[in-house]
């Protein structure tokens, strides 16, 4: 299953540009540009166990880093700072991953 069968092509491509900057990637708004915040959550979850690449059930630190790339090949890597912000706004009980059932997808970081 690729991201493209829940969010539209369109929609993915409109949250990658608007984030091509280093340090420009806030995750609130990428989740709105590409249709997340709209989803139900089976679909949401079903995002999740797509971008948990080791398939986990976790979403840590280093899959972070390469997040916008599970949406677009060939996307940027987040920089640290972005990828620190990320996982310390996501992670609901402070053990340094990111959990498929909180709202990971709502965060203002």
């Amino acid at each position: 299953m690729s991201l493209s069968s829940i969010l539209s092509a369109d929609a993915i491509d409109s949250a990658i540009k608007d984030c091509q900057a280093p340090d420009s990637f806030c995750p609130k708004k990428f989740f709105q540009l590409c249709g997340l915040t709209k989803k139900s959550p089976q679909d949401v979850k079903k995002v999740f166990g797509i971008l948990d690449n080791d398939a986990s059930g976790f979403i840590e630190e280093e899959e972070l880093k390469f997040f916008l790339q599970r949406f677009t090949p060939g996307a940027r890597v987040l920089t640290d700072k972005e990828t620190k912000a990320f996982l310390c706004a996501a992670d609901d009980d402070g053990d340094g991953q990111i959990g498929v059932d909180g709202e990971w997808f709502l965060i203002d970081a």
